[in-house]
């Protein structure tokens, strides 16, 4: 139709947020922010519902100069590897609004234009075709993330929050030496598409590989630049887990898929070893630390460790499978780990406490809160019939057939990912009643359940039939690999 779909999308929030500046009463800005984040998944909606799933060709594109000078441009678009991540921005944020209803009853309004914010900055990062445009939606997100911890986070908040901000913009900086180094070497354009077409030379993609690494495994988070995730979780609203975890995670894998594969091929291909291997200490390590937890938040946050270690796994597989695989768990782990950190939420709000010891018995008191808990914990575990058993299925397929080893340690990280999801799973819900908690717990109410049932609806969706996922990234995974083996083999 010739409209920009995509601007829409992401500037939809940013129209809210300053809508909601000139509103008074809490309630009226907490309604008006539901309402500006289901318009926005609207838009997203009819995004995927005209999106071709025959091309690799990049869709609903948008060009205009901004700096000429330096060739810089405002360029969106998306293709098969970035569709399903706008979409779940956007389901993410309205399932945001509904988790601070009553959670944030203090400076709503700045908490909802953070949240807005933050959601219209994510989105640009995944719709972004210039370089330099990326990177003003990639640091610019920060300062939104950073408030939403540091203001109405925990007791440490401000702790979490400048550990969270130093160590992503450590890595943010290395990034920006790398644009600034590509953007010579690559014909003086910040044009992504063009900068994929280049061909760079070997000790040049080589030392760009390691600077992006460094930038996009903090975001993920890997192993050992990890440690600011569980203080930031612990510390953030529930919202900001949902955020951090069903979003902000992803970026850094996106960006091993939109940058290093297509424009360093010849550094994937070399340094792919290195890559599964830190994936697969980040899988066997993340489990570990989760199985040590007693804190409910901290064990879902150190799941995210793990899970997103199968991400990157499938990603260096480098093969279809592999790649299928790592994609579509991308999505899966912002459904299933969002939602886990969505209950978590919930039951803090009831009991005001996160102890795993100090739970017990919710089944009883709280049937239909412990059915959803049940099968969110069986999707992470990744049990047949669910989103996740779906997405690792593959990625371990890909696993394998790039390096034995590597494959069986993400077997023992599947082991224990069953372990400690199984047996917090026990103690919360099917343990002896706990006394002090008895009392404060009531079941998921109707809002509650307004913000669970798409995301259980995506569970099963995927899980029974992931067909028309798959679709979705299937020609751009396999024109990907092309540019990779076709470039990559030099090597």
């Amino acid at each position: 139709m010739g409209l920009p779909l995509l601007s829409f999308i992401i500037f939809t929030p940013v129209a809210g947020a300053a809508v909601l500046m000139f509103l008074r009463g809490d309630d009226a800005v907490r309604w008006t922010a539901l309402g500006v984040t289901i318009l926005d998944l609207a838009l997203c909606i009819a995004m995927l519902a005209g999106f071709d799933t025959t091309t690799h060709e990049m869709q609903f594109t948008e060009k205009r100069p901004w700096v000429p000078a330096l060739g810089i441009t405002y360029a969106l678009g998306i293709d098969g590897i970035s569709a399903l991540f706008v979409f779940l921005t956007a389901l993410l944020g309205s399932i945001c609004v509904l988790a601070s209803w009553v959670a944030i009853d203090r400076k709503v309004k700045a908490f909802m234009v953070s949240l807005l914010s933050m959601q219209a900055l994510m989105l640009g990062v995944f719709c972004a075709l210039d370089l330099f445009l990326f990177y003003v939606f990639w640091e610019a997100m920060l300062i939104p993330m950073y408030l939403i911890i540091g203001v109405w986070g925990g007791e440490g908040r401000v702790y979490a929050a400048f550990k969270f901000f130093l160590y992503t913009l450590a890595g943010s900086l290395l990034f920006l030496i790398g644009v600034i180094v590509l953007y010579f070497n690559g014909g003086e354009t910040f044009d992504i598409l063009a900068l994929t077409a280049q061909d760079l030379p070997f000790p040049v993609q080589s030392w760009l590989f390691f600077a992006f690494l460094i930038a996009f495994a903090v975001k993920v988070p890997m192993v050992p630049v990890h440690t600011w995730l569980p203080d930031a979780h612990v510390q953030a609203p529930t919202a900001g887990s949902i955020i951090l975890a069903g979003v902000l995670l992803k970026m850094g894998a996106y960006g091993f898929l939109r940058f290093s594969l297509p424009m360093l091929p010849e550094a994937s291909v070399y340094y792919s070893t290195l890559m599964l291997s830190l994936s697969a200490l980040a899988i066997v390590y993340g489990g570990l630390l989760a199985l040590a937890q007693d804190d409910l938040k901290k064990l879902v946050a150190y799941s995210s460790i793990s899970h997103m270690g199968f991400v990157t796994m499938g990603i260096f597989a480098l093969n279809l499978r592999g790649l299928q695989g790592g994609i579509l768990q991308m999505f899966n782990h912002g459904v299933t780990t969002g939602a886990l950190f969505l209950f978590v939420g919930l039951i803090y709000e009831r009991t005001h406490t996160r102890s795993i010891a100090e739970y017990g018995g919710l089944m009883k008191a709280a049937p239909v809160y412990t059915a959803f808990l049940a099968l969110f914990t069986l999707s992470s575990m990744a049990l047949p019939g669910t989103n996740s058993f779906i997405g690792e299925l593959l990625v371990l397929s890909g696993g394998f057939a790039a390096n034995l080893a590597v494959g069986a340690a993400a077997v023992l990280g599947a082991l224990l990912g069953a372990a400690y999801l199984l047996g917090m799973y026990r103690k919360v819900a099917l343990g002896p009643a706990s006394v002090g908690v008895r009392f404060k717990i009531r079941d998921a109410n109707a809002r509650e359940l307004a913000a669970t049932l798409p995301l259980a609806v995506f569970v099963l969706w995927v899980g029974l039939y992931p067909k028309p996922f798959l679709n979705i990234m299937d020609a751009s995974v396999e024109h990907l690999l092309v540019q990779v083996h076709a470039k990559g083999s030099g090597q």
